[in-house]
């Protein structure tokens, strides 16, 4: 802080000194009322922090902490302008990548991202019906309690028609699987061939 900027700190300070005297004497005069100061003097001190917040960022742009920063003069990832007062334990869960401790709307939302891939490690039908089962029964539950937190808006899953999905997945792999294995198998085959007929 240069000489200048310290003398004016030193003015604002004396000054706000001087102002709160003068309304502290007229309130016991009985010519002013204290809510209204009260509210006056919260209003000037969150007027003082917002101007001491700007002055620091600007005395950072000039220092240049800034520079090369991805989201200078840029909004920040995941503002949407909507306040959520849970912002960072959201952001820390899908960060790390935590399970079991969340509440049940993000843990719930979470999974059924991941269902599908789930059941299609499994190799039954009965195996992918008691997960959808269970699944559906965890969001009932979820949508039953009143334990605060975000609310839950994971959608329930058909059985019945998850069922036929899975099925379908399943067939088109195992043509997948089946084609490469056929490609692989002529790409032998030929390679044999091709080495019989140098040989003879």
């Amino acid at each position: 802080m240069n000489d200048v900027d310290a003398r004016m700190d030193r003015l604002r300070r004396a000054a706000r000194y001087r102002y709160q005297q003068l309304v502290d004497s007229e309130i016991e005069r009985g010519s002013l009322d204290p809510d209204e100061v009260r509210e006056e003097r919260r209003l000037l001190k969150a007027a003082d922090v917002a101007a001491h917040a700007r002055a620091q960022i600007e005395e950072a742009e000039r220092r240049g902490v800034f520079e090369g920063n991805p989201y200078h003069g840029k909004p920040l990832p995941g503002n949407d302008g909507q306040h959520d007062p849970d912002w960072w334990i959201r952001s820390k869960i899908e960060r790390e990548d935590i399970r079991g401790i969340a509440p049940p709307a993000l843990a719930l939302r979470t999974e059924d991202a991941e269902l599908d891939d789930a059941l299609d490690a499994l190799s039954t039908e009965a195996d992918v019906r008691d997960v959808l089962v269970d699944f559906n029964a965890r969001v009932k539950e979820a949508r039953r309690q009143l334990l605060g937190g975000p609310p839950v808006v994971t959608p329930l899953r058909d059985v019945d028609d998850e069922l036929v999905a899975w099925r379908e997945r399943r067939e088109a792999r195992l043509a997948s699987a089946a084609a490469a294995a056929a490609a692989l198998t002529a790409a032998s085959d030929d390679r044999r061939h091709r080495w019989w007929r140098r040989w003879r």
